[in-house]
């Protein structure tokens, strides 16, 4: 005799996880294309910096480590969300709750990830030439990167408020 499965709920839809999964996926996505273009474009700058004032390269650097991290907060609230999903019993609130925390912090990395890439680029290219640039620099390196640091605290607040089983 086969067994019958429990009809959805209208909470509840099978449908529920993919929101989740979405959530998952976006957080990831836009915050790796974020830092992409961060390390690319500061990437840029410093290969144009780097044939003038070789010595400088390791200062240089710091565009590039920072856009790295943006990349980290996408990971860690993907983790998060991943560890929170379930094939049953999976509601269709935490599912938009996931999705926009997954958005949240994708789309703020994106953001952040955009601003460090455009601002290490020049910046970089600057301190080639006046090397008094280099505290501004990691001054609007920080607000930019805490674009990002924003997205995730707001994104880990709305993890913890998916909550709703069937």
């Amino acid at each position: 005799m086969a067994t019958v499965p429990p009809i959805a709920s209208d909470f509840c839809p099978p449908f529920a996880p993919f929101f989740g999964l979405m959530g998952v996926a976006s957080a990831m996505v836009f915050s790796s294309m974020g830092a992409g273009y961060g390390t690319f474009k500061s990437g840029i700058g410093i290969a144009g910096m780097g044939t003038f004032r070789p010595e400088l390269m390791m200062k240089a650097l710091i565009p590039v480590v920072m856009a790295g991290i943006i990349s980290v907060y996408g990971l860690v609230i993907s983790v998060l969300i991943a560890g929170s999903l379930t094939a049953t019993g999976y509601s269709l609130f935490a599912g938009f709750v996931h999705l926009g925390a997954g958005l949240c912090v994708g789309l703020t990395g994106l953001a952040a990830g955009y601003a460090i890439g455009i601002v290490g680029d020049v910046c970089v290219r600057g301190y080639a030439y006046q090397p008094r640039l280099f505290v501004a620099m990691v001054l609007v390196l920080i607000f930019a990167e805490v674009l990002g640091l924003y997205g995730l605290i707001v994104g880990l607040i709305l993890n913890t408020k998916a909550t709703g089983s069937c």
